[in-house]
């Protein structure tokens, strides 16, 4: 499962890549990038877009049990960030979207994106280059139109806020040992830490989540076992992207999204470009402080919330869904839902520590103690309706 140095069938070619451990370090996860030097000198960038759905996903990676990692897998998974650190500075600079379809030099990309003198630029651009991000022709440097997509604008296919949030996430990471060593108690206010501004990175944050929940939101609803309901409460519901795919997967029902103010502007945005503001109901609130709206909700989607709570606020949200929620109606939770071991899936192990860093008291929790925390406030038959290894297993349970 990882990509090493490898040969053409023909012995034509000599193909390199990242070990796919390294691909899922925060931003190289973007792009497996790949260098082909032909037998005559050419170097061709070749450049292939991973699917949106396997972003972030460690599914793959060799367990364990399967292969003990020798020093030299140490070594490379260890210098994994170095092709990170790379890409995230060149989004920070907003060097892909000053960029654009133009071929600029080091020297006249400088001062539009801001920095002083061209000696770094360079040594960033050409670092890109041997990426496969940019290309370069003397002294002048061009995106190619797959790469300008994903990382120079917003928009379908893009990819730009979730590498600005990877690169967020990477700088909080610097301070785990540190976390750790304190006590274990991080932060939800780290991750808004780059160059561009704390209301700028909030923005990444929504519109990152859109990134990643949008090309799989359908696949997983339809494969959600027993998922029913007439009215979708979305409770935290970010850019909208699982009520609106519910909607189109379900074309009598309605729904009611709720979030903070500014969270619900953007996904009104959302819902009314595709066409379903009649269809939706918006509420603004704080799910922490305030009751959730009593619509008469049959299925209350509660999507990546539950990892950055404790048990005790878990139970807190559990409940004020439980109140709203129509009887015989359904709670569904999606995300990392951990062995009892809680050392697989890898992950859910990775994202717990992402959660001791970036959130006060957040975690991944097991079946059972989902369990014990639903029945807690009510509810009954709770069981995992749809495995994953990743973020979207979902949890159902009923209220009698």
């Amino acid at each position: 499962h990882r990509l090493w140095l490898a040969c053409s069938a023909r012995k034509q070619s000599v193909f390199y890549a990242c070990p796919m451990d390294l691909l899922h370090t925060p931003s190289s996860a973007l792009y497996v990038m790949v260098l082909q030097h032909d037998l005559l000198g050419l170097s061709v960038p070749l450049v292939s877009a991973c699917r949106k759905s396997d972003l972030f996903s460690y599914a793959e990676y060799p367990s364990p049990e399967a292969k003990p990692l020798a020093a030299p897998d140490i070594v490379n998974l260890v210098r994994g960030f170095h092709p990170s650190a790379v890409v995230i500075a060149a989004v920070d600079l907003e060097l892909f979207t000053t960029l654009g379809a133009e071929a600029l030099s080091s020297a006249e990309l400088a001062p539009r994106m801001g920095c002083q003198g061209a000696r770094g630029v360079t040594i960033l651009c050409d670092a890109l280059v041997g990426l496969g991000l940019l290309t370069k022709s003397g002294e002048r440097y061009s995106a190619p139109e797959s790469v300008r997509a994903a990382l120079g604008q917003r928009g379908p296919g893009s990819v730009l806020a979730l590498t600005q949030l990877m690169g967020n996430v990477y700088r909080t990471w610097g301070q785990l040992a540190e976390i750790v060593k304190g006590g274990g108690r991080g932060s939800s206010e780290l991750r808004f830490n780059s160059i561009r501004g704390k209301e700028k990175d909030e923005e990444a944050f929504i519109e990152a989540m859109s990134n990643l929940s949008e090309p799989e939101a359908g696949k997983v609803l339809s494969t959600v076992r027993g998922l029913k309901g007439n009215h979708f409460l979305d409770v935290g519901c970010g850019p909208a992207s699982w009520a609106l795919a519910y909607l189109k997967q379900n074309p009598n029902a309605k729904a009611t999204l709720f979030d903070l103010p500014h969270v619900v502007s953007m996904a009104e945005k959302r819902i009314n470009a595709a066409g379903l503001g009649s269809r939706v109901a918006l509420v603004s609130g704080n799910f922490y402080k305030d009751p959730l709206p009593s619509v008469g909700a049959d299925l209350v989607w509660v999507s990546a919330i539950a990892h950055q709570n404790s048990r005790e606020q878990n139970r807190e949200l559990f409940g004020k869904v439980f109140a709203v929620l129509a009887p015989g109606g359904q709670i569904a939770i999606r995300d990392h839902v951990m062995e009892e071991s809680r050392t697989a899936p890898l992950d859910g192990v990775l994202f717990a520590v992402n959660m001791l860093i970036n959130s006060e008291c957040g975690n991944n929790y097991t079946l059972l103690e989902y369990t014990e925390d639903l029945m807690s406030v009510g509810f009954a038959g709770v069981h995992i309706a749809r495995e994953d290894p990743r973020m979207s297993a979902v949890i159902l349970a009923t209220k009698p």
